[in-house]
C-alpha cells in the first residue's frame, strides 16, 4: 500500500459530479462497491451502516431502474426510504424547486437522491439542505452514479481499466451519461473515442477527457476493448436531428459484422433502456460478450457504496 493510499480518506459532502473527483476517490469507491457486489453474490447481508438513516428518492423525472437501483441500495444497508416521484409531489402544484428543497430540510433526512430535468438542479438543493445529496441525474449534464458502475463493470469484466480502448456510440449531445462515464474512465486511464451523427455529436468533448469524437463508427471500433451504445434520447430532441432511424441503424447500429471490427473479445455494454433495432441487435444486446445485466447489477453495488460513505459515515 502506498503512503497516499495509507492517509487516504473520502471527504466528499455530496455526490454532484465527476468532476472533483480523484482517481483515488474513484478506486476507493469501486473497492467498496466491488465488496458489496461480492457480498451479495455470496448471499452475505451487509452491515446496516444505514441503520435510523433516512433516505429520500425525489425524482423530477421519471426512471424506474434508478430510482428502483437507489432504493435497493439503502434498504439492504438498513435506512428508511421514501421515493417521491415528481407526480406525487407538491412541485405539480407550483411548488418551487427552492421551497421543497426547505421542506424535505426540515424533515431531517440524511440523504437527498435526486434526478431533475434541470441541469445544477441537485447542485441547487444541495446548497439549501443539510444533509448529503447525490445526483442521480441532471439534464444533459451529468449522471456520477452511472460513470462508476460502467467503470466498475468494465474493471470486474477486464481486470482493469487503464489502457483500454473504449468506444461510445449513440446520442452523445443529450447523453449526460456520455459525459459522467467518459469522464470517469478517463481519470482512470482508459482511451475514450465517442461516435454519433454530427448531429449528436457536441463540440467540446475533448474538455471531458475524450481522445476523439467521429462520425465513422466502423472506423472507431478497431481494436476497441470496450463497445458502449447509447439510446436515442427523442424525449431530448426539439428539432429533425435524425432523417430517419433506419438510416441511424445502418451507419450507427451495433451489429454482429459491426462488432467484429472491434477486438475478437470485445465487450459489450448499454447503460439502458435499450431501443432494440435502433442502436443495438437483440442477438448482441443478449449475446455472450454482453455485460448489460451486469451494468445493473453493479449500480445497486455502486450506489450502496455511495451511500455508505456520504450517508452512513466514511469508511
Amino acid at each position: 500500500m502506498t503512503r497516499a493510499a495509507y492517509h487516504y480518506s473520502f471527504d466528499h459532502e455530496h455526490l454532484l459530479s465527476i468532476e472533483g473527483l480523484s482517481p483515488l476517490d474513484i478506486t476507493h469507491i469501486l473497492d467498496l462497491a466491488d465488496s458489496y457486489a461480492e457480498a451479495t453474490r455470496a448471499g452475505i447481508r451487509p452491515d446496516p451502516v444505514l441503520k435510523g438513516k433516512v433516505v429520500v428518492n425525489l425524482f423530477f423525472e421519471n426512471s424506474t431502474r434508478t430510482m428502483s437501483s437507489f432504493e435497493i441500495a439503502a434498504r439492504r444497508l438498513g435506512a428508511d426510504v421514501i421515493s417521491m416521484p415528481v407526480a406525487a409531489s407538491s412541485v405539480k402544484k407550483g411548488e418551487t424547486l427552492i421551497d421543497t428543497a426547505m421542506t424535505l430540510n426540515a424533515m431531517k433526512p440524511d440523504a437527498l437522491i435526486v434526478r431533475h430535468s434541470a441541469s445544477g438542479g441537485p447542485k441547487l438543493l444541495s446548497r439549501k439542505v443539510d444533509c448529503a445529496v447525490i445526483n442521480a441525474g441532471d439534464g444533459t449534464h451529468q449522471h456520477p452514479t452511472q460513470g462508476l458502475l460502467d467503470t466498475l463493470t468494465i474493471r470486474r469484466t477486464k481486470g482493469r481499466i487503464e489502457g483500454l480502448k473504449v468506444v461510445i456510440c449513440g446520442d452523445i449531445a443529450h447523453s449526460r451519461v456520455a459525459r459522467s462515464t467518459t469522464q470517469t474512465l478517463h481519470l482512470m486511464g482508459a482511451e475514450v473515442h465517442l461516435c454519433a451523427p454530427r448531429t449528436l455529436l457536441p463540440s467540446g468533448t475533448e474538455t471531458w477527457g475524450a481522445a476523439s469524437a467521429t462520425t465513422d463508427f466502423d472506423k472507431a471500433l478497431k481494436d476497441a476493448d470496450i463497445v458502449m451504445m447509447l439510446r436515442l434520447q427523442l424525449e431530448r430532441m426539439d428539432g429533425a436531428f435524425l432523417p430517419s432511424r433506419r438510416e441511424y441503424f445502418s451507419f450507427f447500429g451495433l451489429t454482429k459484422d459491426r462488432l467484429a471490427l472491434a477486438k475478437p473479445d470485445a465487450t459489450v455494454m448499454h447503460p439502458g433502456p435499450m431501443n432494440r433495432g435502433i442502436e443495438i441487435e437483440s442477438a448482441i444486446a443478449d449475446g455472450e460478450q454482453s455485460v448489460i445485466t451486469e451494468q445493473v447489477e453493479m449500480g445497486v453495488a455502486v450506489r450502496e457504496a455511495v451511500l455508505h460513505l456520504l450517508a452512513g459515515g466514511r469508511a
